[in-house]
């Protein structure tokens, strides 16, 4: 079992920077994806980025070569530096996790969100 839990949301400027923490609670095993997703309402969550558990990441076009994700190096917390944010990026975003290699039903777990709100 997991917990997830997140911070480091917050209102900033278009062209701004925030960095989301997700501290990670419990047994990580070997074989893992985590990653952020977003969500507005009235929309479906949108995936924003994942890294495995070989350090490989992927990201959504919308936020490539803006975002970054990384992990410490116990695998306990999960970043994500968001940098030129956009009034678009405006949502509440969440951290995710599950086992095995990254897919999008891969994450079993979710923490409960951090908002990031972006202003033109």
């Amino acid at each position: 079992q997991l917990q997830l839990v997140e911070s480091g949301g917050g209102s900033v400027q278009a062209g701004g920077s925030l960095r989301l923490s997700c501290a990670v609670h419990g047994y990580i095993y070997s074989v893992y994806c985590m990653g952020w997703f977003r969500q507005v309402p009235g929309k479906e969550r949108e995936f924003v980025s994942d890294i495995n558990s070989d350090a490989i990441a992927s990201y959504a076009d919308s936020v490539k070569g803006r975002f970054t994700i990384s992990q410490d190096n116990g695998k306990n917390t999960l970043f994500l530096q968001m940098n030129s944010l956009k009034p678009e990026d405006t949502a509440m975003y969440y951290c995710a996790a599950g086992w095995g290699h990254c897919w999008r039903g891969v994450f079993g777990y979710w923490g409960q969100g951090t908002q990031v709100t972006v202003s033109s």
